[in-house]
């Protein structure tokens, strides 16, 4: 069964690990990753990753991304958003702390932020353009 927006951007907002995808090009299947994600209900999905990873080459090309996060218990649920890059740039430190603090414990935060090349990083946003979601649980 499809959620109701207010249950996919709940759940888009919970602290799972995003599976990016964007085009590879050259008649090759899409790039598809883990990355670490921010989203607030109603706002931009942002990542961060190293600027001169592929990934950051390809979103950069592409001008667009799909994440998929999903659970699989107690009951299978995804959600999955696809929409252009509507803001790209050098990663702050209020950035890396927002996305970090998602899945790291609060005392390992400020260290990882601290001992993080910011100057390596990139930031990419996206506000949802296309959602796809359901909860295969809730069928009965």
């Amino acid at each position: 069964m499809a959620l109701s927006v207010a249950e996919r951007e709940a759940f888009l907002a919970g602290p799972h690990i995003a599976v990016l995808a964007v085009d590879a090009g050259d008649g090759r299947g899409p790039l598809t990753v883990p990355v670490w994600y921010h989203y607030a209900p109603g706002g931009m999905l942002e990542f961060l990753t190293d600027g001169d990873s592929r990934k950051a080459q390809l979103v950069r090309k592409a001008g667009r991304f799909s994440v998929l996060v999903q659970r699989t218990s107690p009951t299978y649920r995804y959600v999955s958003v696809e929409g252009a890059v509507v803001a790209s740039g050098p990663t702050t430190t209020a950035q890396l702390t927002r996305i970090s603090a998602r899945y790291l414990p609060p005392d390992a935060v400020a260290g990882y932020v601290h001992g993080s090349d910011l100057q390596a990083l990139v930031t990419f946003a996206m506000r949802p353009q296309r959602w796809l979601s359901a909860d295969l649980g809730a069928l009965g």
